[in-house]
């Protein structure tokens, strides 16, 4: 196969997270298929972290390509202002099935429907006639996305985002609470300040890309409860933990908590395009439904809604709904435990940990992690460690032999 392609387009790329002077070229990519990545020079690599934790389903499913094609000759895309679609409505009447939130806005990623939860959060206030409320809670090792107001509730030091901790909104940055003088602490804080807080947002049961970090269900319900008793609206920013990524279809239904306002991305569409979602219960819509036209929400992606991307959504429903997913998430969990638990006693590790399906090895601090990826690829296999962690994030399509090449693959790099 020509790659001029590569070889003339490279000198005019920007890629993502990468000091490009000193990284190595990235990898050209030709096709995916199911759990694979194959690259333009015949290599084939089994995906451990689903794109990006996106690919749900795995690459190419024909139910969403199917979805997907018909609507491309339908409708690929028209405006959602003054305009809606079938599928765009099917899908936000699904989701508010699933998640018990009654309204849905669209965006066009995770990051965006983030900045909507916020900018919501802040004019339910400002409509009910408090606008002193204008800040939030947010905890370290929380990553909310890139963009700036997702940025300013992210770990300042964590989260990749030093660069820019003086030019964000100040936010009350705590330690996540997890026993029972934390919380007592935690509770005397938002009694403390309450007056000016918006709302609190938290990915629940596990913190992604600020280094993959857990919690219990019993954790979050007490964070739910304490965030409902001093008033403070709770957000739930389930991009990564949704879609059955935990074990349950969004990470909160596990503590049994429904939040004011959720945000969902990356498995939404099966990973096949970029679409998110940002879903409110019927008291916060309420604070916009008036006749003042200043208490309307003024915010309105050109692409959201987008008719190819909620096809793809709906399609993907119809997956979690007709295939055995859940399921396959347990029995990804009990192959994560049992197989990873070798790492455990190796040299500069010091935690293995495994929630739903996804499967963490952490390293000690210092350890070069990102020296490994290219061992990880001469192995056959697409793992990209980060910080100090080691992880899999596999489609809950993955079978279990791949998912033996997978964690075999750690257990060996790591031992060598």
């Amino acid at each position: 196969m020509s790659k001029s392609w590569y070889d003339e387009g490279m000198p005019h790329i920007w890629l993502p997270y990468t000091q490009m002077k000193t990284a190595q070229p990235p990898l050209a990519v030709a096709s995916t298929q199911g759990c694979r990545i194959t690259l333009s020079d015949g290599r084939e690599l089994i995906d451990g972290i689903s794109s990006w934790w996106s690919a749900c389903h795995g690459y190419n499913h024909p139910h969403i390509l199917s979805a997907m094609e018909a609507q491309l000759r339908t409708m690929p895309h028209v405006m959602f202002g003054g305009l809606v679609h079938e599928q765009a409505l099917t899908l936000a009447k699904r989701l508010s099935k699933l998640t018990g939130l009654s309204r849905v806005f669209f965006a066009d990623s995770g990051s965006v429907a983030v900045e909507v939860a916020l900018k919501i959060a802040l004019q339910y206030w400002r409509n009910l006639g408090k606008p002193n409320k204008d800040r939030f809670i947010c905890f370290k090792d929380g990553y909310h996305g890139d963009t700036l107001g997702a940025m300013s509730v992210s770990d300042p030091e964590k989260s990749l985002h030093k660069a820019f901790r003086n030019s964000v909104i100040k936010q009350y940055v705590v330690e996540l609470p997890h026993d029972e003088y934390s919380f007592a602490e935690f509770d005397s804080l938002l009694a403390g300040v309450h007056g000016n807080i918006a709302g609190l947002i938290i990915e629940p049961l596990v913190q992604g890309a600020g280094g993959l970090c857990f919690h219990s269900a019993d954790v979050l319900a007490e964070i739910y409860r304490i965030a409902k008793k001093n008033n403070v609206l709770f957000i739930a920013d389930e991009i990564a933990t949704g879609f059955g990524r935990t074990g349950n279809m969004f990470a909160c239904g596990e503590a049994g908590i429904s939040p004011d306002i959720m945000c969902i991305g990356k498995g939404l569409t099966g990973g096949e395009i970029t679409l998110g979602a940002t879903l409110v219960q019927d008291e916060i819509f309420s604070a916009f439904y008036d006749d003042n036209p200043d208490h309307a929400f003024m915010h309105g992606p050109t692409y959201m809604a987008n008719p190819l991307a909620c096809a793809a959504a709906n399609a993907s429903l119809d997956l979690f709904e007709r295939e055995p997913r859940l399921e396959q998430v347990e029995k990804i969990e009990a192959q994560l435990q049992e197989q990873l638990e070798a790492c455990r006693h190796l040299p500069h590790v010091v935690d293995v940990r495994v929630k739903g399906a996804i499967g963490v090895v952490q390293m000690e601090s210092g350890f070069d992690v990102y020296a490994l990826r290219d061992r990880f690829i001469e192995r056959g296999v697409w793992v990209r460690p980060f910080k100090d962690i080691v992880y899999l994030m596999p489609p809950l399509s993955v079978s279990a032999e791949e998912l033996s090449v997978l964690t075999d693959s750690i257990v060996q790099v790591l031992k060598a």
